[in-house]
């Protein structure tokens, strides 16, 4: 297949309190959603999914004190119930795990003591602690799935060899 460079993406989003500016959203050839390149006031650059809605010269923040808008990532005890919810963690300060993929999301049913309840784009309901992070909004890309291969080179670019089925032989 084509050589491909990999992109580290942060998906701890634990840098607290200092704003960053969306430079721009890009396509990564690893992973079926876009990306953004955030710069942090501080002179930071990351790269993270990119949310649907999410623009170029966008301002976003992560933490507690964060806003509830697109492309913010906070703690979900500060999420309110209802909201669609992207790219979440299943344990504190492990990074996220959870409806990473092209236009997934998940929603924030309920908060009852220490955990939150979320339902997966699956329907499966699952909790997870309340000071797991995720990102409102929903992953960008949503059009993923409606993508025509059109032709067997084009899965060759990808490094996806032929595979024949053994019925189809000749014995």
């Amino acid at each position: 297949g084509h050589k491909r460079m990999y992109r580290i993406i942060d998906f701890h989003r634990t840098k607290d309190g200092v704003v960053a500016k969306v430079d721009s959203v890009q396509y990564d050839p690893h992973r079926s959603a876009r990306i953004a390149l955030l710069h942090y006031q501080d002179g930071d650059k990351r790269y993270v999914i990119a949310t649907d809605g999410l623009k170029a010269g966008q301002m976003i923040e992560n933490g507690p004190n964060a806003a509830p808008v697109v492309g913010n990532c906070m703690p979900m005890k500060n999420i309110p119930p209802g909201t669609e919810i992207c790219c979440i963690e299943m344990q504190p300060g492990r990074g996220a795990m959870m409806c990473r993929s092209a236009g997934t999301s998940a929603v924030l049913m309920a908060r009852e003591g220490d955990w939150a309840q979320l339902q997966l784009p699956s329907g499966e309901v699952r909790r997870v602690p309340n000071k797991c992070r995720a990102t409102i909004g929903k992953v960008s890309n949503p059009d993923h799935d409606a993508i025509i291969i059109g032709k067997a080179g084009r899965n060759r670019w990808k490094g996806r060899r032929p595979h024949v089925r053994g019925t189809a032989m000749n014995p």
